[in-house]
């Protein structure tokens, strides 16, 4: 199906949805679909201002939607813990979690653990949130991990000897594609052991091809040229919608853009970054992410716990 649209999403009543970053752009648009579709959704934001805007625009289009703003930033592996604890504490049951917040391209800072930047929330908070989360997501039946990458993973690489850029020059644009190939590393590892362990979750992967949202604040000659080439968030929304209800999505699929090298047009299965694809470079990046966050990450059907050990200061 290559007209793919918001008339396709299911009825998502009763299902509990998590999306990250959900206050603007492609996160806020995934959120409000949700919902529109009668799911309970948490908009897991760092800024609650925007995520009471969020929260307040969703409501207003659907008076009786199930929407809870939870504070969560994923810069900061405290605010991870924090966060999971509290879902846990309030909810039986997660059926869906979408890791789409990230940032694009600022200029050199570090997370509070110390990591740089980028691969430190568009990653290692992302994979440090999904374990803490799994139990959950493995106790529900038909749950789904969705991941949201860029069309820069397929220049990105890892470099695990100066992750941070610690040791050569930063590069904003080298970091950021670093970040992305990571993410689709990791929903393709992660597909991968929750296959072998019969867990039951299905994990997909997404890309937004050419959207316009405020994630591209940094970067003014992309903003200028959104006019002519960007899809509105709401359309941008659509391949993460689609990795997150489509009942025909496979396991490890990967979804994005139809037309113009994947920059815009309807959610069709994308083409995987071919770094991705490469095992061995996810299973490394897997065991450095655990060593990292501090979070020993254990795929199988119904972890009772992620052990936490001393996360990296």
């Amino acid at each position: 199906m290559t007209d793919w649209s918001f008339a396709d999403v299911p009825d998502q009543t009763g299902r509990t949805a998590i999306v990250t970053g959900a206050n603007t752009g492609i996160g806020f648009e995934t959120a409000r679909m949700l919902a529109l579709r009668g799911a309970r959704v948490i908009l897991a934001c760092r800024d609650q201002a925007k995520g009471n805007a969020a929260l307040g625009s969703i409501v207003r289009e659907r008076a009786d939607a199930a929407v809870q703003l939870c504070e969560l930033d994923l810069s900061d592996l405290d605010s991870v813990v924090t966060f999971s604890e509290r879902m846990f504490a309030e909810h039986k049951r997660l059926d869906l979690l979408v890791n789409n917040a990230g940032v694009m391209v600022p200029p050199f800072s570090k997370t509070k653990q110390g990591f740089e930047l980028q691969i430190g929330t568009n990653h290692l908070g992302h994979f440090a949130l999904t374990a803490r989360l799994w139990p959950l997501l493995a106790r529900t039946p038909g749950a789904r991990v969705v991941v949201v990458s860029s069309a820069a993973a397929h220049d990105g690489r890892i470099g695990f000897d100066d992750l941070h850029f610690e040791h050569r020059r930063y590069r904003p644009w080298r970091a950021y594609g670093q970040s992305k190939l990571a993410n689709s590393l990791f929903a393709l590892e992660l597909a991968r052991r929750a296959s072998t362990a019969e867990t039951g979750v299905l994990v997909t992967a997404a890309h937004p091809g050419w959207t316009g949202t405020d994630l591209q604040r940094n970067t003014p000659i992309i903003r200028r040229l959104n006019a002519l080439l960007a899809m509105s968030p709401a359309a941008g929304a659509l391949p993460t919608l689609r990795a997150a209800t489509d009942p025909r999505a496979a396991n490890g699929s990967y979804w994005g853009p139809a037309h113009l090298f994947e920059l815009n047009g309807p959610p069709v299965t994308a083409k995987i970054p071919k770094r991705a694809r490469d095992a061995r470079i996810a299973e490394r990046l897997w065991t450095v992410s655990e060593q990292l966050t501090g979070v020993d990450f254990a795929v199988t059907p119904d972890n009772p716990t992620a052990t936490q050990r001393a996360a990296r200061v």
